[in-house]
């Protein structure tokens, strides 16, 4: 995530209302807005630390909720190694600690539901987390719009989300979900057990009703390079390609 904010850009308060463990490490931080503002699904945050001798951090992390006027965002953060950010909101943050944000940010890595469809949706890892705001929202507002969503995870308890896009899966008409597992074998039919490539992608297409209108891609350097190019490999332009990447 590279948006630079605009500038003036006002940093603000927000309260940990809630934390869910979702994975073995991966959390998800519900946060309560002293200045609530309006979000596009796929947009993010800057989260700031600042030790009592000045040092700050920074780190940008996506909004997985979908678009409300409640006044909260959920962030899902991965406990990375040597990552300062991840381990304070994984070691030290309680309910009720004030964290400092500012946001939205992101004008290009969003779904509003005015695109059109089919829409594709890659993920790797904690990459889900914008495509998830996206799945919500169109849940959220009874869209028809087609999607699928191809994620990738380690293993089974690793995905992200699991038991929700599940429900949703079951819930929602028109939405297609496949888990590709890269170090055990898939547990549904119609998974994969590998890594995300070009063949898998060109497959899961077939799924859809005609060719995605756009497609997105978020997750680490690595799986969205593969997964971008697999998606213009099975045909799709890459001016519809939106592509987003996590790094440490």
């Amino acid at each position: 995530m590279t948006d630079a904010p605009p500038p003036g850009d006002p940093w603000q308060s927000a309260t940990v209302m809630e934390i869910i463990p979702r994975t073995p490490r991966i959390k998800s931080f519900i946060l309560k807005l002293s200045k609530p503002f309006e979000y596009l699904a796929g947009q993010h945050v800057d989260l700031r630390l600042t030790a009592p001798d000045g040092y700050r951090a920074m780190r940008s992390y996506s909004i997985g909720s979908a678009p409300s006027n409640n006044g909260t965002i959920e962030l899902s953060i991965e406990n990375l190694k040597d990552g300062e950010v991840s381990s304070f909101f994984h070691d030290v943050v309680v309910v009720g600690d004030e964290i400092e944000l500012r946001g939205p940010l992101g004008g290009y890595f969003n779904w509003t539901g005015r695109e059109g469809g089919p829409i594709l949706l890659l993920g790797g890892g904690s990459g889900v987390v914008p495509l998830m705001s996206m799945i919500r929202h169109r849940h959220a507002t009874g869209s028809k719009v087609p999607f699928l969503l191809l994620l990738s995870a380690r293993h089974w308890d690793d995905i992200l989300y699991r038991d929700e896009l599940l429900e949703l899966h079951k819930a929602m008409t028109g939405f297609t979900l496949v888990f590709a597992i890269t170090r055990e074998p898939p547990k549904r039919e119609g998974d994969y057990g590998r890594r995300v490539d070009a063949a898998m992608v060109a497959e899961v297409l077939k799924r859809l009703p005609e060719p995605p209108m756009l497609a997105y891609a978020c997750g680490a350097n690595a799986f969205v390079n593969s997964a971008a190019d697999g998606a213009v490999a099975a045909g799709i332009a890459a001016s519809r390609i939106r592509t987003e990447r996590y790094g440490v």
